[in-house]
């Protein structure tokens, strides 16, 4: 899913997704007993033969779960320390034997994708008009993409979402920590305070439960995703947000020129490929931010876009378009002190 907006006059630019209200701390955050925690720990490996040392080098590389075996290739997997061909079948056969569901080669009906799909939540991104033109808000097992110039709100909306991924709703999702990676310095603290005010938070607790990380470059940015893999297996059903402000900017100065273009597309593709995988397996909104000079090809994902085409005063405007499942519309959006919201009606 992808967004882009337009700032007013002459500021503003974004891309989009969703929601969450009350003060609470962890102990009140996910009420995990009361959720479905549907993955098994790679430890379960050693009940089917698997050596304690084999899933140690598992972890290392970010591997918590059955199905994010099952999510690696045999090849991918080759590629660990003392992992040889036949090693890595076994693995795979008793991850089978664990998680036969997931198992390549095993379908489901309709019904119970429907049955599965109850699972996901989405985030308020603070516009109800917004929320309206992206089917409800940021949501969960997705990558959300907001995408437009600098200086367009883009980080303003992944500010808003820090707060509102806190607030529970009367569907039944009762609210979670963040994890925010920051690739230019964009994060600011003072910025939540306000926005939690706003919807009656404590902003104190809100911001004990956003985990920040700075990337310096395009393979710690890489790195730090091992370690978001490890935070969300070691509190599950706490997080529900990953957010990367922005996704591109370091790939852009680590790769430069058309001859690394290759290789950079590459690497982001490897990137993408992984998050996806995150927010599958700990059924997590994520949530990229990506600044463009020109129009969608410098999109990153293309399910759901959401384009600028113009702005009035402090209002912006937003167009929803190239979605599969969507209709086009464009919807007004304004960004005040408490965050992201819906301009004022007027007769």
């Amino acid at each position: 899913m992808a967004a882009k907006l337009e700032k007013p006059v002459q500021e503003l630019c974004e891309e989009i997704r969703e929601d969450g209200s009350d003060t609470r701390t962890e102990e009140s955050l996910g009420h995990i007993e009361e959720e479905d925690i549907t993955f098994f720990d790679v430890d379960l490996l050693v009940e089917h033969g698997i050596a304690l040392d084999d899933i140690k080098q598992l972890k290392k590389s970010g591997i918590n779960t059955v199905k994010g075996i099952q999510m690696c290739t045999r090849k991918k997997l080759s590629t660990l320390k003392g992992f040889s061909e036949e090693k890595v079948n076994k693995i795979k056969d008793a991850c089978g034997k664990i998680c036969p569901v997931s198992t390549a080669g095993c379908f489901l009906t309709g019904l119970e994708v429907c049955e599965q799909r109850k699972q996901l939540f989405t985030l308020t991104t603070g516009s109800k008009n917004i929320d309206k033109i992206i089917g409800g808000g940021v949501e969960s097992m997705s990558i959300t993409e907001v995408f437009g110039e600098a200086r367009t709100g883009k980080t303003q909306l992944a500010h808003t979402l820090c707060v509102t991924a806190q607030l529970p709703t009367d569907t039944g999702y009762t609210g979670g920590k963040v994890m925010y990676i920051d690739t230019e310095r964009t994060f600011r603290p003072d910025r939540i305070k306000p926005i939690a005010d706003r919807f009656e938070l404590d902003s104190n607790a809100v911001l004990d439960n956003i985990l920040y990380a700075r990337a310096y470059n395009s393979e710690h940015q890489y790195e730090l995703l091992n370690s978001v893999s490890d935070k969300f297996h070691e509190e599950p059903g706490m997080f529900k947000l990953l957010i990367i402000d922005s996704i591109m900017a370091l790939f852009r100065v680590d790769f430069t020129g058309s001859a690394e273009m290759t290789e950079r597309q590459s690497k982001l593709g490897l990137m993408l490929s992984k998050l996806q995988k995150i927010s599958e397996e700990y059924n997590v909104a994520v949530f990229l931010t990506n600044q463009i000079t020109t129009d969608l090809q410098y999109s990153l994902i293309n399910d759901l876009d959401i384009k600028p085409v113009g702005a009035k005063g402090n209002v912006r405007i937003a167009r929803l378009f190239d979605s599969p499942k969507l209709e086009e519309q464009e919807v007004e959006f304004v960004i005040r002190n408490g965050g992201v919201s819906d301009p004022e009606k007027t007769e």
